[in-house]
């Protein structure tokens, strides 16, 4: 049985540590698995019974300090490398994957790509595509740019996995505590970040909730929402606004929801969304840079135009994409038919993304 160590700087809240968690569960019936974290404060995610290897070396401040920390990093994993006999490295974002080119050709090197905010590095990217035996993008457009830009043959897609039985089980499992007992609640997930562009959720859903008084907002995620905060109540609907936090179990959450939006201006591939669906939520999306349209095609679920990165907290400044998502929001809540055939329409194309198939691409991967 081949070794693989799944490389990734922490276990906290984010897509591709969730991957990363996932991942290692779902190998170990065809591999010994291992993982190596650079950070193990704050672990969301369920590793019991995975051997995971705490390199303690967190990130660091200033150019001096990042660079220090790959080359510290690297050394501890070739000592982990040699001593474990790993046969394959798999490391998860860019840190990672600087990590491991330091660490020498000590195991077969696989480099994830996770997000398309990492193509904004051609350097960096070009640097991968020379050291890496493989290139795993977790979208098509992705791929398609790495083998086309940087002319590199050796990128794969690997959309990521779901459970969907485990998903809906997991939301039986405890009640999500909410403060309000009624109304129709739009839900959205993701740390507090910019790119996740929220500020544009929360001035549509001002205006939705100004003409269907029963809705609500729940954003589920880590932060302390600060500024976003203040903006629904200078907009006047804070009682309508819930932020949960971290939920290291959030499908009971988005199981009170009736539709899920999504406002980032970049993505990889929304995990968040694709959870939503599987939980049998209509989707309204912004057309951003990878996942949405790939995952949607335009028949499972809304595409609306991607959304602007320029933050913008003035309640007063509200800009005709933030209107046009508002209308969409409204079209969606006002029609039942319409909300039922997105429905299905959700719960069909998560079942595409099965954890079975995830599984058979790496396993052939590893034989080739």
């Amino acid at each position: 049985m081949k070794k693989i160590l799944l490389i990734v700087p922490t276990l906290h809240q984010g897509g591709f540590e969730k991957v990363c968690a996932a991942t290692a569960r779902l190998l170990q019936p065809h591999f010994q698995v291992r993982i190596a974290i650079f950070d193990s404060a704050d672990i969301a995610y369920d590793v019991r019974g995975i051997p995971v290897a705490d390199l303690r070396l967190p990130s660091r401040e200033g150019r001096f300090g990042k660079i220090l920390n790959v080359f510290l990093r690297g050394m501890k994993l070739r000592a982990l490398m040699q001593k474990e006999h790993i046969d394959i490295a798999y490391s998860f974002g860019p840190t990672a994957n600087l990590a491991s080119i330091a660490a020498g050709r000590k195991a077969e090197k696989w480099f994830g790509i996770r997000s398309y905010m990492d193509m904004g590095n051609p350097r960096q990217i070009r640097l991968f595509c020379r050291c890496a035996d493989r290139i795993i993008c977790c979208s098509d457009t992705i791929c398609r740019e790495v083998r086309d830009k940087y002319r590199c043959d050796k990128a794969v897609t690997l959309n990521n996995p779901f459970d969907i039985r485990e998903i809906r089980a997991l939301s039986e499992r405890e009640e999500a505590v909410l403060p309000w007992t009624d109304g129709r609640i739009l839900v959205s997930m993701g740390r507090e970040d910019p790119v996740k562009g929220f500020w544009h959720l929360l001035k549509s859903f001002s205006l939705v909730h100004g003409r269907l008084a029963d809705t609500k907002l729940m954003i589920i995620g880590e932060g302390e929402f600060a500024p976003y905060r203040k903006l629904a109540e200078e907009l006047g609907i804070a009682d309508a606004v819930c932020f949960t936090g971290l939920q290291k179990n959030p499908y009971p959450y988005l199981k009170k929801g009736c539709l899920y939006v999504l406002t980032s201006y970049y993505e990889g591939f929304p995990n968040a969304m694709v959870e939503a669906m599987a939980m049998g939520l209509p989707v309204i999306a912004a057309d951003c840079m990878t996942g949405p349209r790939e995952i949607l095609e335009d028949r499972y679920g809304i595409l609306i135009p991607n959304m602007s990165p320029a933050e913008d907290f003035d309640p007063r400044s509200i800009t005709e994409e933030e209107r046009g998502l508002a209308d969409e929001i409204t079209a969606l809540l006002e029609d039942a038919d319409k909300a039922a055939h997105y429905r299905e329409a959700a719960l069909k194309r998560a079942g595409d993304y099965t954890a079975e198939a995830y599984v058979e691409k790496l396993c052939r991967w590893a034989e080739e």
